[in-house]
């Protein structure tokens, strides 16, 4: 009889965890909206339990803040988080694409091209949600074929609470259609195992990102007030 791999499930802990992070990041909870376990467990037909473990962990990484003596609501888009993150982002991307320029694989470069092309036909298409996966993807990707298993790690959690400000610049067609243009360009670093130029590439395209997000927060800090 052939013995088949295991593909574990996701548990039900794991599954509510991400369709609430999924809303929060996505709008469709939004800043300020109250939560509760009963409403939730009701909405994603599961029991109180997994959603109780999921709401603590977003507490924990910030993503939900206390309101009134039991209650939760979303937290706004912290700022100064936002500001931390592109710091820490400045840094560690540089490194990510030098590492992955020694170290990618052809199968690896194949599948970030992929990654490019879908991208651009999304953000073409004005599909803003598709626009911001494949962005996080591509991400995801630089930090993956960098061999190193810390910087994966690193900014897991960082890039959920980018995806909530990005979403504002990848909405708009032109700004979406040049991130994907430097997307591209650092690829092509890349695939040339160029390290130095991808490091440089990379760390213009996080600046330029710092500067075009930072101003839709701007933007909507003016419109709140």
């Amino acid at each position: 009889m052939p013995i088949e791999s295991l593909k574990p499930r996701k548990t039900l802990v794991e599954q509510a965890y991400a369709r609430i992070l999924d809303a929060i990041c996505d709008g469709a909870l939004a800043p300020g909206e109250r939560v509760t376990q009963d409403e939730l467990a009701a909405r994603l037909e599961v029991s109180r339990q997994p959603v109780m473990t999921a709401l603590g962990l977003l507490r924990q990484q910030g993503f939900l803040v206390e309101h009134g003596r039991r209650g939760l609501q979303v937290a706004p888009v912290d700022r100064a988080r936002f500001e931390a993150i592109y710091e820490f982002r400045s840094a560690l991307e540089p490194l990510a694409a030098s590492l992955a320029a020694a170290r990618a694989t052809p199968a690896q470069i194949e599948r970030a091209r992929a990654i490019v092309a879908h991208g651009r036909k999304v953000a073409a298409a004005g599909d803003a949600a598709a626009a911001l996966q494949a962005d996080v993807d591509f991400h995801a990707w630089v930090y993956a074929a960098s061999g190193n298993p810390l910087i994966v790690e690193a900014m897991q959690t960082h890039w959920q609470h980018l995806r909530r400000a990005m979403g504002e610049v990848l909405r708009r067609p032109a700004l979406a259609r040049k991130v994907w243009s430097e997307h591209a360009d650092v690829l092509d670093a890349i695939a040339a195992g160029d390290a130095e130029r991808a490091a440089r590439t990379i760390a213009q395209h996080v600046r330029t990102a710092r500067e075009r997000v930072g101003a839709e927060l701007a933007s909507d800090e003016r419109s709140a007030a």
